[in-house]
């Protein structure tokens, strides 16, 4: 379809994994409501969700030091990573259904079993991941995390990492079999895909929504096709903005309440990345270690095995860079143009309360490629800097929201955001991100469509999402059962 409709039940902003999420669910629900979704760009996919563009980790929290903390009593509180890994069960669950439903095939073209692993040195950072493994390993959801100081062990966990590593130094490493990679960028193009060929969901690609207001309880919005340079008006119930770094302006043009007070600072992050089949071979895992201090958790170095489009390869950072865009592919003048009198508070807040962070972007900024392959060899130690080369990542939107204390504080992690009314709803924020795709777009629903997921909607629900309304934490039969569907489902080799 060439020309957009002049209203819409449901309209789409941008073509990445929460879109693509949300129109197959509300399909599901309602074959009958009219759906458009727009994407600015020539395909979906090409921003946060392309597979260069993010770390492909399926987030689970079996590996991500940042999502557990030492309490002041030397505890380890475990409560996030616990959230974040029933998150990523919802996101199973539901790419499972539509395996089983026919609705996209091919399960290793977007996800492969591929260990997690932690991996911490000198005996601070050990003795911190002795007590996390010991504390996470009383739940079920993290049943058969090994933990080892052992080099020889190790080194059958991760070959590449030990070699040439002095045997006097010490090291400790924690190993997930259950772990995944995930190419959001091939899952994106199986779900739209769908959307376009089997459903009556219109799908508009180099078409830009360029503003939103409301009228009269209708949500009126202003669509640019770029490629013929073509201005047109459009009228929907319910908008979603899942548009990336370019979600925040667009929210904050429809003017709705819950949206004052929001800032965004942008990070771009780079990768080292290597081909190499002889560095390949000797490492299968993705392995965290502990962020620098002051840097954000999107900037946790890690060593992962990557599969994109069936190729393997290897990727070590993320290296936080900076650009005034809110998008890869966006305009320079995205991070001026949204300061207002309505965020300059928060934003002036934030950056006073957090110079650690500003230092921090600077030095990253600044590196050269010697001294991203000095980091690199935290991991390996004999390291050949001409089998890797510099490769830029995706663009992401630092949310900063209003706070009565400072001013404004930074927002980690992923974040929905509605009206009282429950007919427009955004998607702001970054890692977990995409792994937690399913479990955003159900928030979204039970905040705009809370009634009919309730009743109309809820037999259709469960057999989408099994376990919903039931914490896994709470039941180890439940959570085998779920597991073993979903490691049928999803070809999981573990």
């Amino acid at each position: 379809m060439n020309t957009p409709n002049p209203k819409y039940d449901v309209v789409l902003i941008g073509g990445g994994i929460m879109s693509a999420t949300l129109g197959i669910m509300l399909h599901e629900f309602d074959p009958n409501l009219k759906i458009a979704l727009f994407e600015r760009l020539k395909d979906v996919a090409q921003e946060s969700s392309s597979a260069w563009n993010n770390a492909g980790t399926g987030h689970s929290a079996f590996c991500e030091l940042n999502y557990t903390s030492m309490k002041k009593d030397g505890t380890i509180d475990m409560s996030k990573a616990e959230k974040i890994v029933e998150q990523f069960e919802i996101s199973k669950q539901f790419w499972a259904y539509l395996i089983e439903k026919g609705y996209i095939d091919t399960p290793k073209d977007f996800i492969n079993s591929c260990p997690h692993m932690s991996l911490v040195f000198g005996e601070k950072d050990i003795d911190f991941l002795k007590k996390r493994h010991a504390t996470m390993t009383q739940s079920h959801l993290f049943e058969g995390m090994e933990f080892s100081e052992n080099h020889d062990k190790i080194k059958e966990w991760a070959p590449l990492i030990m070699r040439s590593r002095k045997a006097s130094e010490k090291i400790a490493a924690t190993k997930m079999d259950m772990g995944t990679d995930v190419d959001f960028g091939a899952l994106t193009r199986k779900l739209i895909k769908h959307l376009e060929n089997t459903t009556s969901v219109d799908v508009f690609r180099y078409h830009e929504v360029k503003d939103i207001s409301n009228k009269n309880g209708e949500w009126k919005l202003k669509v640019k096709d770029r490629m013929n340079n073509k201005k047109t008006k459009i009228k929907a119930n319910f908008v979603f903005i899942g548009a990336g770094g370019y979600a925040l302006p667009l929210l904050e043009s429809s003017g709705i309440e819950e949206s004052k007070g929001y800032g965004g600072f942008p990070v771009s992050g780079q990768w080292l990345v290597s081909k190499d089949p002889e560095l390949i071979a000797q490492h299968h895992a993705k392995i965290y270690t502990q962020a620098s201090v002051g840097a954000p958790p999107m900037s946790v170095p890690h060593l992962d095995l990557r599969i994109i489009d069936g190729e393997k390869a290897l990727l070590f950072g993320p290296f936080a860079g900076f650009s005034t865009k809110f998008l890869k592919n966006g305009s320079y003048l995205d991070l001026p143009d949204s300061v207002n009198f309505k965020n300059i508070r928060s934003l002036f807040g934030a950056w006073w309360h957090n110079l650690d962070l500003t230092r921090y972007l600077i030095q990253q900024v600044t590196m050269n490629k010697e001294q991203r392959i000095a980091h690199l060899r935290d991991f390996i130690k004999d390291t050949d800097p001409d089998k890797w080369e510099l490769k830029v990542a995706g663009q992401r939107v630092q949310i900063i929201k209003r706070d009565a204390a400072e001013g404004g504080k930074l927002e980690f992690g992923t974040e929905v955001v509605t009206n009282k009314q429950g007919s427009i709803a955004s998607l702001l924020g970054a890692s977990p991100g995409a792994s937690t795709a399913a479990y955003a777009m159900l928030t979204v629903l039970e905040k705009c469509f809370g009634d009919k997921l309730q009743k109309e909607w809820r037999e259709k629900l469960l057999e989408m999402i099994p376990t919903y309304g039931r914490k896994l934490k709470d039941s180890a039969e439940l959570t085998e059962k779920i597991r073993n569907y979903t490691k049928e489902k999803l070809e999981l080799e573990y």
